[in-house]
């Protein structure tokens, strides 16, 4: 019998650690900023998207980003966003913002998330305004 009791622990375990997010409706995926840099260099199409504040995207983002501060993801984002079928790589400046506008963002029917974390961890180049 207490083998049977790890089995949910098992599984659980398992998916927080198979790379994919879960919003309330949807997916995203996340990747390590390696893996963004990637994609970048291999698919068309797709945006950047830093969901920090104007102040923190101004004193540094990742050249072509638009940003979108997490905060004002407070429905789906069609302005911005209109395509929600294209890639939309989603960053932040640890890890913790991007999550969650990914979350919403899958969960306002978005199908091409993938979150890469944050700036801090970023090996390419920065714009400054």
């Amino acid at each position: 019998m207490k083998r049977l009791k790890l089995i949910p622990f098992f599984l659980a375990f398992t998916a927080a650690f198979t790379g994919c997010g879960k919003g309330a409706s949807g997916v995203y995926q996340q990747v390590s900023p390696q893996e963004a840099i990637t994609l970048m260099e291999t698919q068309d199409n797709y945006l950047i998207l830093d969901v920090r504040t104007p102040e923190e995207f101004d004193a540094g983002h990742i050249p072509n980003a638009i940003n979108l501060p997490n905060e004002s993801i407070l429905s789906a984002p069609t302005e911005l966003l209109p395509d929600k079928d294209q890639l939309i790589l989603v960053y932040c400046r640890s890890g913790s913002r991007s999550k969650q506008a990914s979350a919403k963002l899958a969960h306002y029917g978005y199908t091409n998330i993938v979150e890469f974390g944050g700036i801090i961890q970023w090996p390419g180049d920065l714009v400054t305004d």
